[in-house]
């Protein structure tokens, strides 16, 4: 039963704190520069010098850092450079929760994307990217398209803006979601007219509303619906809110359960119970919908009975199906844990529908 304990320390302490860490989130950004270092990490605005970078450069780390991220990670590239190969490369190994690239190009856009959605994939990782006009569908892709955005005396394109909307979306809380954030250094940008066809298609676009330039929906470019994977992660805050639970069940298994523990039922009961004393704990902080009578089973991880049920009759053959779900249960696989949680992740206020009625 070794590290048992600690399991659930660590998972309460994680859960305590989930509201406070998802607004504390992690940028990276790639930057084209002279400089003779790979990386630069800064944990506030205090820490940049201004010898590092060129001042575009510069500019770009300042504007990510208005969104108050926990910290930007900076990696340098050469400015005859192609692509951003090497750059990745570095980066892969680094935990981040979005990128952006101010100089990326059309071309090199598909490159980028191509990228995060192997990380996401195939490797598990929770990366995601703000790429300009980037119809990744996918929900690790946030696809911004406002243009020509002006503040002060500069106008910056589609590309140079992603750092900006990066630094929000890694600074604000699970308690809000980026909808109607208000951007108020942006004196002007290109506005559009069909604004609720652009969302559809699964963009991040600005608009003007009573002269405060703000966030429109808060949309991946996630459009391909499918029954198991619905329209909810479309939402930048839903998708946010699921890679925190990833990452720290994930990160907690690893570092206490994998070799530690002797693969019992009765152990996978006990790393289940704290999983869904973790989840019980983020249905208080508002983060999950908590259980009611009508769904008794929610935020309560168990057993994945039919993937075990499978995993067993490729071996032992039809007898398997004779077998009650109780003894599925008990009956643990090798050195495999197949686990299932039913879990409802809490949107933000978006939207009303109200209708008056007079008496």
């Amino acid at each position: 039963m070794l590290g048992l304990p600690e399991i659930r320390v660590n998972f309460e302490t994680k859960a305590v704190t989930a509201v406070q860490r998802s607004e504390r989130g992690i940028v990276a950004l790639i930057l084209k520069d002279t400089g003779t270092f790979d990386t630069k990490v800064y944990k506030s605005i205090e820490d940049i010098s201004d010898n590092d970078w060129s001042a575009g450069n510069l500019d770009y780390i300042k504007k990510t850092f208005l969104g108050i991220p926990s910290k930007i990670i900076c990696e340098k590239v050469e400015e005859e450079a192609t692509d951003y190969k090497e750059a990745l490369k570095r980066l892969n190994s680094k935990k981040f929760n979005y990128l952006a690239i101010p100089s990326l190009t059309a071309e090199q856009t598909s490159d980028i994307m191509t990228w995060i959605k192997t990380k996401r994939d195939n490797e598990h990782k929770t990366f995601k990217a703000v790429l300009p006009n980037c119809k990744g569908d996918h929900e690790g892709i946030i696809n911004f398209t406002s243009d020509n955005i002006k503040v002060g005396s500069k106008n910056y394109t589609t590309s140079e803006y992603c750092c900006r909307m990066a630094g929000i979306l890694a600074g604000l809380s699970l308690k809000r979601s980026a909808t109607y954030y208000v951007l108020n250094e942006v004196e002007f940008f290109d506005e559009v007219e069909d604004i609720d066809n652009r969302i559809d298609a699964g963009e991040l676009v600005l608009f003007n509303e009573d002269g405060e330039v703000k966030i429109a929906r808060a949309v991946n470019s996630f459009v391909s619906f499918t029954p198991k994977k619905a329209e909810d992660y479309r939402k930048i805050k839903i998708v946010e809110a699921i890679d925190l639970m990833k990452d720290d069940i994930r990160e907690t298994f690893r570092k206490y359960y994998v070799g530690k523990v002797i693969n019992s039922y009765e152990n996978q009961r006990l790393f289940f119970g704290s999983i869904s004393a973790y989840f019980e704990q983020l249905a208080l902080d508002g983060i999950l919908e908590k259980k009611t009578e009508e769904n008794l089973d929610r935020n309560k991880a168990d057993v994945n009975i039919p993937v075990q049920r499978l995993a067993w009759k490729a071996i032992k053959g039809e007898e398997v199906d004779l077998w009650s779900d109780k003894k599925v249960k008990e009956n643990t696989f090798r050195s495999k844990v197949f686990m299932t949680a039913k879990v409802k992740v809490l949107d933000a206020m978006e939207d009303l529908d109200f209708t008056g009625i007079l008496e």
